[in-house]
């Protein structure tokens, strides 16, 4: 698999993924789902949209936290492409994600959290390197990755009754 570099720690980047953050605090706390947050920046630097996983509480296996920043970017834009933009993501998208950023022509991926199960982004698939693809996406992992995998670990070992581990 393909390591991906951690993306410069400009004040931008960390500004973005700490929204991201936020709302991947507010999945878990508002709706009890996995914590994954994900915001879609212009290349002017304005936020285009923003989400939260919603799967469980929406009943939509496709609701993941990075679909649902596209489809709020797609209605703000009125257009199903989004070249030139960066995509912040608390957690590295797993296949599906992976290839609606694909289709959307995202120019930029910066993930926090490697996802050694199904990440699909260099960890365990690596789609948006597939040389068989008409776009690429430059990718790049690990910005607050401890803070995004600890809200996650602290997550299941709250729903498996064990306590968090400390900040």
């Amino acid at each position: 698999m393909t390591a991906t570099p951690p993306p410069p720690a400009l004040p931008e980047h960390i500004h973005w993924m700490r929204h991201a953050l936020t709302l991947a605090h507010r999945a878990a706390t508002e709706f009890d789902e996995i914590p994954v947050g994900a915001v879609l920046i212009s290349p002017e630097g304005t936020l285009l949209g923003e989400g939260c996983n919603y799967n469980i509480t929406s009943h939509d296996p496709s609701a993941h936290a990075e679909i649902m920043a596209l489809r709020a970017a797609g209605h703000q834009l009125r257009n199903h492409r989004m070249p030139g933009c960066t995509l912040y993501v608390t957690l590295e998208p797993c296949l599906m994600c992976a290839m609606a950023i694909i289709h959307a022509r995202i120019a930029h991926l910066i993930y926090a959290a490697p996802d050694p199960k199904t990440g699909a982004c260099g960890s365990t698939f690596d789609i948006l390197n597939d040389p068989r693809h008409n776009h690429r996406v430059h990718v790049y992992g690990g910005l607050l990755a401890e803070e995004a995998s600890r809200r996650l670990t602290n997550y299941f070992r709250t729903k498996r009754g064990q306590p968090p581990l400390p900040q």
